[in-house]
């Protein structure tokens, strides 16, 4: 039986790409992009000078990604929406995204119910999938080409790369630039890196938390926090309790903190490895494509373990603390033997 031999017609395009990215980069020496924690400003002039009575706003380049990512999730739920109204009119069968989308919410709603259980499930799924999604979103969003790479250069005000090395960017500038240093401050940037993003979302979490620990136990679930119920009773044990619920207190404020600092630097340091590897090869460009592979898998198990960790604070939340549990076995027992 005779078998068609391919060609590895892919392969050539690769190769051809890469010699195009070779030589492009030797003509027009890419721009290393200022790495930086806070976001850099677009435009040097504040648009409001104080806003809120907290100070000059600027435009940063944080802002522009976080309009684009709120666009496109309003259209991928309107077309989900579209999709699934769709299905329901003829045959029941969602397909497309909708389908893709029903089978992502039915895997995170049966990890809530799993670790949750039955009875807050509903409770919990909205906030533990928002986060999900919407962290996972934010992190694959800057992998786009494009994100952190082009922008608009700005004088250096201390460090700074040398204007006589933008060789062959002279034709294309509008302008000649003056010598001495210089910076890229990009169009987009990941609202990962930034940490005003990453405290916002660490706080809605925190927030989320408690909200579900007053629904389930009312007002005593603070008393895991000022436990003195046998301060009096027993004193040693009870200024033992009380001051447990102390280092509860600290433990629960030190969430914002390993939510807030674990995103932000997980994702920032792909930022750092990628401008490394970019300006330790020059004008080789697959490889910093290769690290980008791994940024990918750094965002997808960074989004699972934020939105992870919410919900099971969310779920240890809904469950009494020790003596409440030991009064409820209690009753249990007493009601069976009288049964």
């Amino acid at each position: 039986m005779d078998t068609q031999k391919r060609t590895p017609w892919r392969r050539w395009i690769v190769l051809a790409l890469m010699i195009a990215g070779f030589i492009l980069g030797g003509i027009f020496v890419p721009v290393q992009p200022e790495i930086t924690v806070a976001a850099e400003k677009l435009i040097e002039e504040p648009i409001v000078e104080n806003f809120l009575g907290l100070g000059p706003f600027y435009l940063v380049n944080t802002l522009p990604t976080l309009a684009v990512t709120i666009v496109l999730l309003l259209l991928i739920a309107f077309a989900t929406n579209r999709s699934l109204v769709k299905s329901q009119k003829s045959n029941l069968v969602p397909s497309g995204i909708g389908n893709a989308m029903e089978a992502i919410l039915e895997m995170l709603y049966n990890m809530t119910e799993g670790s949750a259980g039955t009875k807050w499930a509903r409770a919990i799924f909205p906030w533990f999938a928002t986060i999900m999604i919407y962290v996972l979103f934010a992190n694959l969003l800057k992998l786009i080409p494009g994100f952190e790479s082009i922008g608009v250069i700005h004088h250096a005000h201390g460090e700074g790369h040398a204007i006589q090395h933008m060789s062959g960017w002279d034709m294309i500038l509008p302008e000649k630039l003056e010598e001495g240093g210089y910076i890229l401050a990009p169009f987009f940037r990941g609202i990962s890196v930034d940490l005003n993003f990453t405290l916002s979302l660490a706080l809605i979490s925190f927030f989320a938390i408690q909200v579900i620990g007053v629904r389930s136990q009312g007002l005593g679930y603070f008393s895991k926090f000022f436990n003195t119920k046998r301060m009096f009773k027993v004193p040693f044990f009870g200024a033992m309790d009380f001051l447990v619920g102390l280092l509860e207190i600290i433990s629960e404020l030190a969430k914002i903190l390993s939510f807030t600092f674990r995103l932000f630097g997980n994702m920032f340091a792909g930022v750092v490895l990628v401008a490394v590897v970019a300006s330790l090869l020059g004008s080789i460009s697959i490889l910093p494509a290769m690290i980008m592979m791994f940024e990918l898998f750094v965002g997808v198990i960074q989004a699972f373990v934020f939105g992870m960790l919410t919900m099971v604070f969310m779920a240890m939340a809904t469950q009494g603390h020790g003596d409440e549990h030991e009064e409820e076995h209690a009753a249990a027992g007493s009601q069976a033997h009288e049964i």
